[in-house]
């Protein structure tokens, strides 16, 4: 037969062996998480960590709807402070003021806790592989979140720049994760950490008086101090009235009427 034959034919043998590779490849797109990344990245000083304050939503537009913010809010938990509308749509409801851990099963719970608090400690960038358990009405379907660790006002790390990206949730109901892979990156030093450090100088170099220095030092003249001026200042204006009291009395004099003694000989 031209569209079958026996079940022990070589065709049939030859199809056993072929293995789709949709069962290994994961669907979710990992450019945005690579943006947030870069975005994060660019408002680091040296080998520090960014502030919240710097956070623009302008610098990430384009994945605003899969972003959120974390607030540490005791070891091991943190709650959602802004969250876009996608990270919404995959719980079902507003996660505003929900502890991150509600996306996650109760096995996965621990695991979650436990980078959260190694992210704020280390810090640390946190990737998550993620994957929903397959059920009757719906299949297994695989989704990633990325943490990037922020300052708060108070200097201390206890608020995270995050992005969930998930093939959708077409049920609109409340979905649970386990989780595949934890990768936790320390945050390293900047690669142009160098640019703001100044050479070390030897003793020698400190203690050595730099000749052009000198020679412009003893071109200039020696500035007078604030006291001083205003010494010499109140000084003038003291001064002026003894010089009109002086003007007026000379004046008066000339004005005034002189007596003179005229002697006569008759």
């Amino acid at each position: 037969m031209f569209f079958g034959g026996s079940k022990n034919s070589e065709q049939e043998k030859g199809h056993n062996k072929v293995v789709p590779m949709t069962n290994f490849r994961n669907t979710v797109p990992v450019s945005p998480m690579r943006q947030a990344e870069a975005y994060w990245t660019a408002l680091r000083r040296g080998d520090d960590v960014p502030n919240r304050s710097q956070i623009d939503p302008r610098g990430l537009e384009n994945i605003l709807s899969q972003t959120f913010i974390l607030e540490r809010v005791a070891p091991g938990i943190a709650r959602f402070r802004l969250a876009g509308q996608k990270v919404n749509e995959m719980a079902g409801m507003e996660v505003r003021g929900m502890p991150v851990t509600a996306f996650f099963t109760p096995d996965a719970r621990k695991q979650m806790s436990a980078a959260l608090e190694h992210m704020f400690e280390t810090p640390a960038i946190v990737e998550i592989e993620m994957h929903t358990e397959p059920s009757r009405m719906r299949g297994r379907r695989d989704a990633r979140m990325l943490l990037l660790p922020l300052r708060s006002d108070l200097g201390d790390v206890s608020r995270a720049l995050g992005v969930f990206i998930s093939e959708g949730n077409p049920t609109k109901t409340s979905q649970r994760f386990g989780i595949t892979s934890i990768e936790m990156r320390a945050v390293g030093k900047a690669a142009d950490d160098t640019a703001f450090k100044a050479k070390p100088r030897s003793p020698e170099e400190v203690n050595t008086p730099n000749p052009a220095f000198a020679q412009l030092q003893s071109r200039m003249k020696t500035e007078t101090s604030i006291l001083q001026e205003a010494r010499d200042l109140a000084g003038r204006k003291s001064a002026k009235p003894a010089r009109d009291t002086a003007r007026n009395d000379a004046k008066s004099k000339a004005k005034s009427g002189h007596l003179r003694l005229v002697s006569s000989r008759d």
